[in-house]
């Protein structure tokens, strides 16, 4: 029985897999995982029922497991209506959620069509995809080096 909080297999082999700046996409629900993704990734659905999980609840439980060098979230363009609303909620919880894990990091929005080249990179390599229904909730992980 493993003592981390990450249990899934499939995401504990890619993960284990993965180095240095590979990347790993925890999707919103309205994210479009079947054709937005690198050539390397593979995609994982946690869907289980709407709002289950969250991308909030997938973040901390991959922040507890993995050396992580960046943490971004799709930005919103300039002339998107939710543009004039500021930072989206769950963005705070994010932050929150960063700041726990210990890892001295700053959430760093990358704009939208951007946060897509980013994924489709030959550095994704898993997407997971959840039944988070919050508004800009898309956060792309880069892995950093173990050190011990």
């Amino acid at each position: 029985m493993l003592k981390t909080t990450l249990l899934h297999p499939d995401i504990l082999r890619i993960v284990a897999r993965g180095g240095h700046h590979s990347k790993i996409l925890i999707a919103d629900g309205n994210y479009p995982a079947a054709t937005k993704k690198g050539p390397n990734a593979e995609l994982v659905c946690l869907q289980l029922t709407p709002g289950v999980p969250t991308v909030s609840q997938v973040l901390r439980t991959l922040l507890s497991a993995l050396p992580i060098d960046h943490v971004n979230t799709m930005g919103i363009p300039p002339d998107d209506p939710y543009a004039q609303q500021g930072d989206p909620p769950v963005w705070a919880e994010y932050r929150q959620i960063v700041a726990e894990s210990g890892m001295k990091l700053t959430l760093e929005p990358i704009l939208k069509w951007d946060f897509y080249q980013h994924v489709e990179s030959p550095d994704h390599i898993l997407t997971i995809q959840t039944a988070d229904q919050s508004l800009w909730a898309n956060v792309l992980l880069t892995l950093g080096c173990r050190v011990d």
